[in-house]
């Protein structure tokens, strides 16, 4: 089968059960469908336990996969959306405010690609444009003003790289959110929960800890986008999914991730809210953690953390 289309057989047995659904109450019936859904579960389980590095860039990038406002929705109480950057305008690229998770006030930021193509466009396919860094560096000044933990979701194919955005300083808004990133004296716990594309991606992923799901993928620049600069020939971005070691079990041996969230059986977007659920008590655990760390010692972990990377010994 074309690695592309792994999840042809599942979805046709995903029509077979639900063409079983509102039937009516033969036990015949019943029972045939109680059968194809535990075909379906053995079936997702064995596709997605060999998934290649191209095929978990797929899954990340599923249209149904659970974005920053369906996290929020299931997580965090009293969400109350902060807009715009106090320069030029605001980002919906970006979505960021405050609420209660889990009895504890908090700041979340992430990103937000949208749904229909409505939105999808009103998002910007989910590529954040100066406004949008700043307008969420802008929160987190706020939540270390009184001392809320701050929360960031990742999800971005990369920094929009649009005319206007790059006339707006978008090299500099995603610079200047590293840096001070770095510097904010509160609790910080990343995710990646799809794509991690970039510095449109990095610019909200200084952190204390670095999650990713299972399926979620964190690289430079996209496969395609590899392929085409390496070999002229974006066709090869199956290759290059391999070789740029983006996934999250990648990630977690290069010690640029601390942990791998696991997914639902089949990927997040089989079962949003159990995979919401799994995401909290990943960030209610890490959050306890980091409560036992001063402000300075806070800002000291992150430094280190991210200085570490790239080092390596000659033998």
């Amino acid at each position: 089968m074309d690695e592309d289309h792994f999840e042809e057989p599942i979805v046709d047995l995903e029509r077979r059960i639900e063409s079983l659904s509102g039937v009516g109450d033969d036990p015949a019936t019943e029972r045939q469908r109680q059968r194809l859904l535990k075909q379906l579960e053995s079936l997702r389980s064995s596709v997605f336990a060999s998934l290649t590095a191209w095929q978990k860039t797929l899954v990340a990038r599923h249209p149904r996969r659970p974005y920053t406002q369906d996290y929020v929705e299931q997580l965090v109480e009293g969400f109350l959306e902060i807009h715009g950057d106090r320069k030029y305008a605001d980002d919906p690229a970006i979505v960021c405010g405050f609420g209660t998770f889990r009895g504890r006030a908090v700041l979340v930021v992430g990103h937000q690609k949208g749904r229909d193509t409505k939105e999808k466009i009103h998002r910007n396919f989910g590529m954040p444009r100066p406004e949008g860094y700043r307008k969420a560096l802008r929160a987190m000044r706020m939540a270390e003003k009184f001392r809320r933990p701050i929360l960031t979701l990742i999800d971005t194919p990369g920094a929009y790289p649009g005319i206007g955005a790059e006339e707006r300083g978008q090299a500099e808004a995603i610079a200047f959110n590293l840096r001070e990133m770095a510097r904010l004296r509160v609790p910080i716990v990343v995710t990646v929960t799809g794509e991690g594309g970039s510095g449109g991606a990095l610019a909200l992923g200084v952190g204390n800890r670095v999650n990713m799901l299972e399926f979620a993928t964190y690289s430079v620049i996209s496969p395609e986008g590899c392929a085409a600069i390496l070999w002229r020939d974006p066709a090869r971005s199956r290759e290059a999914a391999q070789a740029m070691r983006l996934t999250a079990q990648d990630l977690v041996r290069l010690d640029v991730v601390d942990r791998i969230i696991p997914e639902v059986t089949g990927g997040a977007h089989v079962d949003p809210v159990a995979q919401a659920a799994r995401v909290g008590d990943v960030l209610e655990e890490q959050l306890r953690e980091l409560d036992e760390l001063s402000a300075e010692d806070l800002v000291r972990a992150r430094y280190d953390r991210f200085r570490r990377m790239g080092v390596f010994e000659i033998g």
